[in-house]
């Protein structure tokens, strides 16, 4: 009976979406060209990491990925959390068992949530050439006017 007890308790503690889900996703980053710097941002430490790559997300966070490379005009994509079907069932579960608590914590860690877009590509824009100032015709100098004369 206490084991029982104590299973029901760790299950409405836990949150179903926590257990079955957890509280991190994977997210997969690439470009076209491949070689370009990502910089995730919303993370406890901004990591930078080369395309293609994936990098290890907390559901909750706000996470915004700037791509950048020389030559090309740098680009920001802001990801948005979603309730998936596998979340959205998991948070549900927690109605059913009476796990309130589980819900809370479910809420908390965005547990029910994923990011999208999943996997994040995009396609870089070459940079515009640098317009080259037309230069202007040099004027001549007028001819240095003679010395004057001293007369010695």
């Amino acid at each position: 009976m206490r084991s029982i007890g104590i299973v029901a308790l760790s299950v409405m503690l836990g949150g179903c979406a926590s257990v079955t889900r957890g509280t991190t996703e994977n997210s997969s980053i690439s470009s076209t060209p491949s070689g370009v710097e990502a910089v995730v941002s919303g993370m406890e430490v901004p990591t930078t990491c080369t395309t293609p790559c994936s990098v290890v997300v907390k559901r909750n966070a706000d996470i915004s990925i700037t791509f950048q490379k020389d030559g090309y005009e740098p680009q920001i994509v802001p990801l948005s959390r979603d309730i998936q079907t596998g979340g959205a069932a998991g948070f549900a579960g927690n109605l059913l068992l009476g796990g309130v608590v589980g819900m809370g914590v479910d809420a908390a860690t965005g547990a029910a949530t994923d990011h999208k877009p999943n996997p994040v590509i995009v396609t870089m824009q070459p940079s515009a050439p640098a317009r080259a100032r037309p230069t202007a015709p040099k004027k001549p100098r007028p001819p240095a006017a003679p010395a004057p004369d001293t007369g010695t």
